[in-house]
């Protein structure tokens, strides 16, 4: 599996709660308590140093540079610029997207928006390179591919295999997951399960990818966070979370940085091989233009 890392040249860019949410669930005790300030307290750490976050976290100050850069920046300076950046464009403390009682809809569709802008941005950042790198490499070699996912993810996977058929690949997307895990049997080496999940905890999603990994298959998802048990199990993980907003939307906001993921793959693997999605793309433009009036 590859770890979820970012290039230097990308920490500027970085969002601290995207990337504290991300990596939350494997933290050790004492960096998920450093983590957690960062997300909860984060217009207090921005005025604190090093010693007094420390102290606000039950831990050293050692623990609070080390979580800091687990978290992809170069310590916990690094860190606080970058939380000032966010806070500065979140406009206070109130997460994007917080929905609040008494909004109108105008205000509503203007926060939802901005969030959803931003989820994209940080999904842009805090993408392990080497693992998209890595599927790319993967999708415009396999035989075939599969697509798997369940509950919100599954119109996220259909459209990123109908997507892919457009450009040459051979996708495929069962939407019952029973057949999801007869088709993963059914793969073999050379071919490519592909999953997408929020949590990384879903057992139809797991079964079907444990399936895969029987066959010979190849093994690539995109979920939200680092520690789960997808990311065990596959070969290569991209990660892409999104930062917490009101209403328990993190579901819906990972669904954004998952299809901006996958609209970067569509578009590299098209690059990989030019003649072959020319090809395809010729064929899919004369089929919908039967559909026009």
């Amino acid at each position: 599996m590859e770890m979820n890392s970012i290039d230097s040249r990308r920490l500027s860019e970085r969002s601290v709660s995207a990337a504290a949410l991300a990596m939350l669930p494997s933290l050790q005790p004492s960096d998920a308590r450093v983590a957690r300030l960062f997300l909860d307290q984060p217009d207090a750490v921005i005025h604190q140093s090093v010693s007094e976050v420390a102290a606000a976290a039950g831990t050293s100050t050692a623990t609070v540079v080390r979580c800091a850069q687990k978290l992809g920046f170069k310590g916990f300076h690094d860190l606080k610029l970058a939380l000032v950046q966010e806070l500065a464009a979140v406009g206070s403390q109130q997460h994007l997207g917080d929905v609040q009682p008494g909004d109108d809809p105008l205000r509503i569709l203007t926060k939802v928006a901005r969030a959803g802008a931003q989820t994209i941005i940080d999904a842009a950042a805090t993408v392990s390179a080497t693992a998209l790198e890595a599927a790319v490499e993967a999708l415009s070699t396999a035989n075939a591919v599969l697509l798997v996912g369940v509950g919100t993810s599954a119109p996220v996977a259909q459209d990123a295999a109908y997507r892919f058929r457009t450009i040459g690949i051979r996708a495929d997307f069962p939407a019952d997951a029973h057949v999801q895990h007869v088709a993963a049997k059914l793969l073999g080496p050379g071919d490519l399960c592909f999953a997408i999940s929020h949590t990384g905890s879903t057992r139809e999603t797991l079964s079907a990818i444990g399936a895969a990994k029987e066959s010979g298959a190849g093994t690539v998802a995109i979920t939200s966070f680092a520690a789960s048990p997808l990311t065990e199990l596959v070969d290569h993980a991209i990660v892409a979370g999104a930062r917490e907003v009101s209403f328990r939307l993190e579901a819906m906001g990972s669904r954004l940085a998952h299809m901006a993921v996958l609209d970067a793959l569509v578009a590299a693997v098209a690059l990989s091989d030019e003649s072959r999605a020319a090809a395809a793309l010729e064929l899919y433009t004369d089929a919908i233009s039967e559909h026009r009036l």
